[in-house]
């Protein structure tokens, strides 16, 4: 099964454990390259050998809203980016769950309280052999979080 876990946001990143490898990308630019991006990665499922009782792509969304410093237009952009988000996956037929950041942060041990260096730091410790960003930390540690709610 390949668990892909998505930081939404202009700043943030896709990422996806398949078969305990895991690889992640900064957002897509354009509507196209999340496409394609998304594609790719069921792709990359299929490709896998399966086992008798694992099945398929399992996306977690992180449930983020709006913030009152944002502004009309930010806040329009974003809310639109997270629509093409939920759509790309309903295209491609990936199951998704939207999991709220302090359920994935509490049960990983690194509540950030707004720090993003918390989160980097924890998606270094997991992920040792990749190079974590402030970008990229968040969704691997949501790909990470999915794949303990599978187990």
């Amino acid at each position: 099964m390949t668990i892909i876990g998505i930081d939404p946001g202009v700043n943030g990143a896709i990422a996806w454990i398949n078969d305990g490898k895991p690889c992640v990308e900064k957002m897509p630019d354009t509507l196209q390259d999340l496409w394609e991006l998304i594609q790719d990665i069921r792709r990359c499922e299929m490709a896998t050998p399966r086992f008798p009782n694992e099945h398929g792509c399992h996306a977690y969304l992180e449930q983020v809203h709006s913030s009152p410093q944002m502004g009309v237009k930010s806040a329009f952009t974003f809310g639109n980016g997270f629509g093409h988000l939920e759509m790309a996956l309903t295209a491609a037929g990936i199951p998704f769950a939207r999991i709220r950041p302090q359920v994935w942060q509490k049960e990983l041990g690194c509540l950030t309280k707004g720090d993003k260096n918390v989160s980097k730091r924890k998606a270094q410790e997991l992920f040792p052999s990749m190079k974590v960003t402030h970008a990229t930390a968040d969704a691997l540690l949501i790909a990470k979080y999915g794949t303990q709610q599978t187990k």
